[in-house]
Parts: C-alpha cells; sequence; structure tokens
C-alpha cells in the first residue's frame, strides 16, 4: 500500500505544479489591457513577455491585434470574430457591444508585433518559415534592440531549431544583450557579435562604441569592429576580381567572333557590333514566342534561343561575305568602310522593325537571384552562367579550329590560299563557312549579352571598339591572345574604376594599350608569319 500511496503523493505534487505553471502563465485582465491600451514601451514590453509564455488565450490575442480584430470595451478587451465578440481573457462569447472602440496600433508597435508573431511561429514551423521568422526577429533586434525581447528569444532557441535560424536567432540575442546593464553580457555580446563578421553587424557595434562607458567592453566592440572592416575589405576584393572576370568574358564572347574574322581572315568587319546585336534580338523573339505560345516552357526559352541567335548572325555574316567582302579580301580600308556602311544599314532595318526603343530580355528563374558570400560578396547567377558560357564556347571555338576538318581548312587558306586551292580546297566556300561561324559566335554573345542588360539598337556599338582592342592586344590570329587580353582588360578596368571612377579607367586602359602596342606591336602573342593556328 506505501508505494501506491507514495506513487499517489508524487502525481498530485505534478498536478498541483502544472496547474500552479498553466495559472501563472494564464492571460491575465492586467496584461490584456495593458497590451492593447497606454503607453508604447509598456505594450511592447507585455507584448514579448506573452509571447514568450505558452498561453492559447495570448497568442490569440496577439494574431487578432495584429489582423486588427480587437476592441476595448472599458477594461474589456474582446476579439471580434465575424459579426460576434469573444473575451480575450474568459473566453466568453457575447454580442460586439456598440461602445467597443478600436485598439490604435502605430508603427513600432506593428513592427514589435511582427517579431513577436515571428518568435511565436519558430518552434515547429518548416525549415523555411523558420528561417524567415528568424531574420524578421534578428532585423528587429538589430534595428531597436530591447532587453524585454530576450525572453521571446530564448524561448525560441530553445527548440528544435534549422540551423541558418539558430544562427540568426544567436545574432539577435547578442544584439538585444547589447543593450544590457551588466558589462559582462554587453563583453559576450561585442565577441559573439564580431565573431559573426557580417556587414549587418557593423552599424550597431559603432552605434553602441559612442555609448559605451566600460573600457573592457569598448575594447571588445573595436576589435570586433576592425575583424569586420578587414572581412569586408576582403569581400571587396573578391568582388572586384569577379566583377572583372565577369567583364572580361564578355568580352571574350564579343571579341571571340572578331578572332576568327579578323584574326584569321584579315577582315576589318565594323559590323560585328551589329551581328551581336541581331544574336539579343533573335533571343528576344525568341523568348515573346515562349511567353506567348509556350508559357508553361518559358524558363527554358534561353537553351531554344541559343541555336537561333547563331543561326540568325551566321547567316546575315554568310549574306555579307557573299555580296560584299568576297571582292574586298586584301583591300582592308574599303573592307572597313564597307562593313561600317552594312552596320548602318542593319541598324536601321532593326529600328524599322522592332522600333528605335530598348527591349527587355527576362532571366530565366535559374538565371535569378545569386549566391552570397562574406556578407558582401554577392555572385549573380546570371553572370556565374555567362562566365561558364563564355568558357565553353572558347573550348568548342578552339577545338574547332584545331581538332576538325574545317578548322583545317580555314587555317590551310588563310596560311597559303594558293597551295590550298591547288589541293582541292574551295576556298571561296571556306571564306563563306569562316565568316559565318564568326558571326555566329557574335550571335552567341549576343544572347549572353541580353541576359545582363537591355536590348536596342545600338548594342553593338557598346562593344566593336573593345572587341578590337582585345584581338588587336592579344596577337593577331591568335585565340589563346584574346582569352589573355578580355581577361586582363576585364580585371585592370574593374580594379581602376573602383579606385578612380569608370570614366578614368576607360582613359587609363585606353592609354595602357596604347603604350602596350608601342612597345610590343604584334601583341601578346606574336604571330609566326603567316601562320593562323589557334
Amino acid at each position: 500500500m506505501r508505494p501506491t500511496l507514495f506513487h499517489g503523493l508524487v502525481r498530485l505534487l505534478l498536478a498541483l505544479c502544472l496547474a500552479a505553471g498553466a495559472s501563472a502563465h494564464a492571460l491575465t485582465p492586467a496584461d490584456a489591457l495593458a497590451l492593447v491600451d497606454g503607453d508604447t514601451d509598456v505594450r511592447i514590453d507585455t507584448l514579448n513577455k506573452l509571447a514568450a509564455e505558452p498561453d492559447e488565450k495570448a497568442s490569440a490575442l496577439i494574431k487578432a491585434m495584429a489582423e486588427e480584430a480587437v476592441r476595448l470595451q472599458g477594461e474589456r478587451v474582446l476579439i471580434v470574430v465575424d459579426d460576434a465578440a469573444v473575451d480575450a481573457v474568459t473566453g466568453e462569447k457575447l454580442p460586439l457591444p456598440d461602445d467597443a472602440g478600436d485598439v490604435m496600433i502605430n508603427n513600432r508597435l506593428r513592427s514589435a508585433m511582427d517579431s513577436a508573431l515571428a518568435g511565436m511561429e519558430l518552434v515547429g514551423a518548416a525549415p523555411e518559415r523558420q528561417r524567415e521568422a528568424a531574420r524578421t526577429l534578428q532585423r528587429s533586434a538589430f534595428e531597436e534592440p530591447d532587453i524585454s525581447q530576450l525572453a521571446l528569444i530564448d524561448k525560441a532557441l530553445a527548440g528544435n531549431l534549422d540551423a541558418q535560424a539558430r544562427q540568426n536567432l544567436e545574432l539577435a540575442q547578442a544584439a538585444v544583450l547589447l543593450a544590457s546593464v551588466d558589462p559582462a553580457q554587453r563583453l559576450a555580446a561585442a565577441q559573439k557579435l564580431g565573431e559573426a563578421k557580417q556587414p549587418i553587424v557593423r552599424p550597431l557595434l559603432l552605434q553602441q562604441m559612442e555609448k559605451e562607458t566600460d573600457t573592457g567592453v569598448k575594447a571588445a566592440l573595436a576589435d570586433s569592429l576592425k575583424g569586420i572592416d578587414r572581412m569586408l575589405a576582403l569581400g571587396n576584393t573578391l568582388a572586384q576580381a569577379f566583377t572583372g572576370i565577369s567583364l572580361g568574358s564578355i568580352l571574350l564572347l564579343a571579341a571571340l567572333g572578331l578572332a576568327i574574322t579578323y584574326g584569321l581572315m584579315g577582315v576589318i568587319n565594323m559590323a560585328h557590333g551589329e551581328l551581336i546585336m541581331i544574336g539579343a534580338y533573335a533571343t528576344w523573339l525568341v523568348q515573346v514566342f515562349f511567353r506567348q505560345s509556350l508559357p508553361e516552357y518559358f524558363d527554358w526559352y534561353l537553351l531554344a534561343a541559343l541555336p537561333i541567335a547563331f543561326t540568325a548572325s551566321a547567316l546575315v555574316g554568310a549574306a555579307m561575305e557573299r555580296s560584299v567582302i568576297r571582292f574586298l579580301y586584301g583591300r582592308p580600308l574599303e573592307t572597313l568602310l564597307a562593313t561600317w556602311g552594312i552596320s548602318l544599314v542593319l541598324m536601321q532595318a532593326v529600328r524599322s522593325l522592332f522600333g528605335a526603343q530598348n527591349v527587355g530580355v527576362e532571366n530565366p528563374s535559374w538565371m535569378s537571384g545569386g549566391v552570397t558570400f562574406l556578407g558582401n560578396l554577392n555572385l549573380p547567377w546570371n553572370r556565374i552562367i555567362i562566365i561558364g558560357f563564355a568558357v565553353a564556347v572558347l573550348v568548342g571555338v578552339t577545338l574547332m579550329i584545331t581538332k576538325t576538318r574545317l578548322g583545317l581548312f580555314v587555317r590551310g587558306v588563310t596560311q597559303n590560299r594558293p597551295i590550298a586551292s591547288c589541293m582541292g580546297v574551295n576556298t571561296a566556300r571556306i571564306d563563306t563557312y569562316a565568316f559565318a561561324l564568326g558571326s555566329g559566335i557574335a550571335g552567341l554573345a549576343g544572347c549572353a549579352l541580353s541576359q545582363i542588360g537591355n536590348v536596342g539598337p545600338d548594342l553593338g556599338q557598346s562593344y566593336i571598339v573593345d572587341s578590337f582592342m582585345v584581338v588587336v592586344l592579344g596577337g593577331v590570329g591568335q585565340i589563346a591572345g584574346t582569352v589573355y587580353a578580355a581577361l586582363g582588360l576585364g580585371l585592370l578596368n574593374k580594379f581602376i574604376e573602383g579606385w578612380a571612377g569608370a570614366v578614368l579607367a576607360k582613359i587609363a586602359v585606353l592609354v595602357f594599350i596604347i603604350i602596350f602596342i608601342q612597345k610590343r606591336p604584334q601583341g601578346i602573342f606574336a604571330m609566326k608569319g603567316r601562320s593562323a593556328e589557334a
């Protein structure tokens, strides 16, 4: 009998403890009234206290306030449900009184309410929702640290959380503790925020630095700021390098086709920029077709646009070669003037067909967004994919020139046209194929450029001069030199731009090219005789 009596007493004590705990956390009339009426600071403190307590009535009241479904009758707080009302404290249902007044909610209280709701939704939510709620709490803690938020954050941290959500909440906890009256807590918070090395932490540390009185905490704040500044400097340097590589990949795509038509064939094609423009407009037309006729496959329109852009520019290039350029081989000045005239014709034709205004080309969803490193280093997916695409085009062109029958014929005709003709090579056809190939690569460049900016009739004019500079600097006829020149100019331009501005960067790059060509006219890689080997 004694064990049974003992177990009964234990169960009775547990029940009493649970009942006492439940009554301690139950929503009281005083808390309900303090939440909906009175001084804003008191209301926010009450909000954070109730949000941290596991009470269904308090949670229901907070959610109803967020939906502006709370009324106040004297000292009685009512939740509006349809055309009736429910007493927030007792749960009693009653008709909505005519004299019930609205509850005023200012912006500061609404922000605190959003944070409280986020904290209440953290436990048991899906990982995506946890991360979103944790970011809300972190943003609130960083913008206006309030020690009353600590109970809500501690409650959320005690639950089973996603790793990213937990990291954000720990930063929010440190931000709140930075406002503590205890120097030891402020010291630990300063060290914790410094370890995060995130740009969002820096303004908070600077703000605390101005009003901090404790020398130990001030030293910890200074160390944390130095670490964050070093991280930001590294991120800025890597960002400039990535931007330079991105610009270099764009210059490479724009100049690669010119490396064939000018470098291998010796044709000064001033319409090369317009061939890029044609590829961009072909991409835009494919996008319009997919949006109107195949909207469910819109994300894949770019894969269909690549061969169409290549073909469109290649056909225009072949028509140019057959109709005009084949009569001007060996006469560079006449070729320059003729292709310049063709470029004007192509620009006016595009204006007549599609209008003079720019058209927008939308990124597929898989090219949207980006990847963030070190807090301030953001790598957009469209730039990353364009860099990979430029590498793929470069590898394809190199293999075609060095490993295929067409590449062998192109190199043979360029190196010694009479001997190639004697060997049975149709030199006129090879000229057309080579020029169409270079033009098609320009179309691929236009397809890529459409993903990072607007498409207009003047698109090609922005790249023709840079393309010629890349080819000449790299060495005429040298595809490897084109790669080095494109990446080198891209990096040089972006690093100087970050130091001196865009205009001075362009001038500095141009001066560098002039001096380099004066010292080494053959470019980075010298051409061996009339060799066209890549």
